[in-house]
């Protein structure tokens, strides 16, 4: 009986995880979205990054202010160097690996 609980568990959670990622490719396949929701995806990957990348640099701690991880700006600032003049996200992320590699190596 328990083991057949912990099946119809697993098997749920599958369905409640795949059913949200499939569902949008169903139902824009045959109808195409507004063009304002299309213009607000345009800009979704950028906020993304940038709360990543703002998660990275700032430390939080309960009961005082956000610090910051003075490695991990120093370390954007040739990232961002080379995501720009190059546009290539590959060398842009090897950049700021070996960035950051080499800046806790001196430090």
């Amino acid at each position: 009986m328990t083991s057949n609980l912990i099946y119809l568990a697993i098997i749920l959670g599958a369905v409640v995880t795949w059913l949200p990622r499939i569902a949008p490719f169903i139902l824009t396949k045959y109808k195409g979205l507004p063009d304002i929701v299309l213009r607000f995806l345009n800009y979704l990957p950028v906020t993304i990054i940038f709360a990543l990348t703002l998660s990275s640099v700032l430390e939080e701690k309960t009961g005082s202010l956000p610090t910051v991880k003075w490695l991990e700006l120093l370390a954007i600032f040739p990232t961002l160097l080379v995501a720009s003049r190059t546009k290539n996200i590959l060398l842009a992320v090897v950049t700021g690996v070996l960035v950051m590699a080499g800046l806790r190596f001196v430090f």
